[in-house]
């Protein structure tokens, strides 16, 4: 087995940001070997808006330097996936006429493109243009036309764009630190791509990420990406709730939801017994009641599972999914949580874990916390591969990294 060169990828997250280092088999897109992997407190990130912009930076070079010296590798470029409230996908089509008589993937990337210049973007950058479908001629529905004869062609894509301030902010401190970023991934996307099997993206599934303080739904039909949502409420929503019930901080609050709280919709469910708070803090020395805990944790995911069911009866889904709603991300770690999912949203349910495998069974990655930083981790290696590296480019990198040095040491 033949690696190349090592890959970065790094998840930004309002909590917790996670850097992977990695490297690849370029004969086999299957097969890489994590090389080091940290987790840093995110502190200076709420609601997408960056708080303070040097603390934001330390705990980027934070991340990358505990990588770096579990990897024995210098950093020098990044692939970023990160969710944000300002995220935006919207619909829109293009049309163009082909040229000769068959359709090239030149054709294809300008019918693209020209889905894209004819929506305006005031003070967005658009991230990636997804195809939805193609119509070559009179006929639709077309999933890939390269190579069909055809006079016309036309295509229906998502357009996923961002706010351009945050953005570069973003990109700004990434390159303080001394990294180059070479893309940027939205984890509305890059998550049902790895996450969803052909069959289900066949069928109608949903993709649900609870992420601190966003839930994010992906539904996919024949293997196209139908409707996304971005709902306003996430796990800092539940702890919050916890913290004011309860009159606590949310560091207890937090520790309630994991070890104690049941999102149970069935009464009697929760013994109604009492927990000294001293056993998690030594500050704190009153006790509060399971059941009320219970009940506030119930009542905020009842609301989250309530607004998931309102974007499925927009497109006619609601309860009417083949396959499984799919759920991702921390915000599941509750008790008895897919319980409560099934019985709200009236459809079979399922907590997705990165696979154990061989390459990264010994850094214990399997737990949907690590899910987002994998999944730009395997679309990096995809559309890496397809770009087709070259020496010269790998010889510019290996001189970069000398420069990063050299701007780490400077004060």
């Amino acid at each position: 087995m033949s690696f190349d060169s090592t890959i970065t990828t790094i998840d930004i997250g309002s909590s917790k940001i996670r850097t992977i280092i990695w490297s690849f088999d370029r004969e086999n897109k299957d097969k890489f070997v994590i090389l080091g992997m940290w987790v840093t407190n995110s502190t200076a990130i709420r609601k997408w808006n960056i708080l303070d912009m040097e603390e934001f930076k330390n705990n980027l070079d934070t991340s990358l330097e505990e990588a770096e010296k579990m990897a024995w590798e210098q950093v020098s470029h990044v692939y970023l996936s990160f969710n944000s409230s300002s995220f935006e996908v919207i619909t829109s089509r293009g049309v163009i006429a082909i040229s000769w008589e068959e359709i090239t993937q030149d054709d294809v990337d300008r019918v693209l493109d020209m889905a894209k210049w004819w929506v305006d973007f005031p003070n967005r950058e658009v991230l990636k243009v997804i195809p939805e479908t193609f119509s070559v001629d009179i006929e639709e529905g077309v999933k890939n036309p390269v190579w069909m004869s055809a006079r016309k062609l036309e295509a229906t894509a998502k357009i996923f764009s961002m706010n351009t301030n945050v953005l570069n902010n973003i990109r700004k401190a990434v390159s303080d630190v001394g990294i180059e970023v070479l893309d940027v991934y939205p984890n509305l996307l890059s998550s049902p791509e790895w996450v969803l099997t052909k069959r289900q993206k066949e069928l109608w599934v949903v993709c649900i990420d609870i992420w601190a303080s966003t839930t994010w739904m992906t539904v996919y039909e024949e293997w196209v990406l139908k409707h996304s949502a971005v709902i306003p409420l996430g796990g800092d929503s539940v702890t919050n709730d916890i913290a004011l019930g309860m009159r606590t901080s949310t560091i207890v609050a937090e520790k309630l939801k994991l070890e104690y709280a049941i999102a149970s919709t069935e009464e009697k469910t929760v013994p109604d017994r009492k927990l000294n708070l001293e056993k998690l803090s030594m500050w704190e020395e009153w006790e509060i009641s399971l059941e009320y805990l219970s009940q506030i944790v119930t009542a905020r995911y009842e609301e989250i599972f309530y607004f998931i069911r309102e974007e499925l009866k927009a497109i006619w889904k609601d309860g009417m999914l083949p396959e499984w709603a799919i759920f991702v991300w921390w915000g599941v770690k509750v008790k008895q949580f897919l319980d409560s999912a099934k019985q709200n949203l009236k459809l079979p349910c399922f907590i997705w874990t990165p696979i154990l495998e061989d390459d990264i069974s010994d850094w214990f990655v399997n737990d949907p916390v690590s899910a987002a930083v994998i999944w730009t981790l395997i679309l990096s290696n995809r559309y890496a591969i397809e770009t087709g590296w070259g020496f010269s480019l790998n010889i510019w990198w290996f001189l970069k990294s000398f420069v990063n040095v050299f701007k780490k040491l400077l004060p």
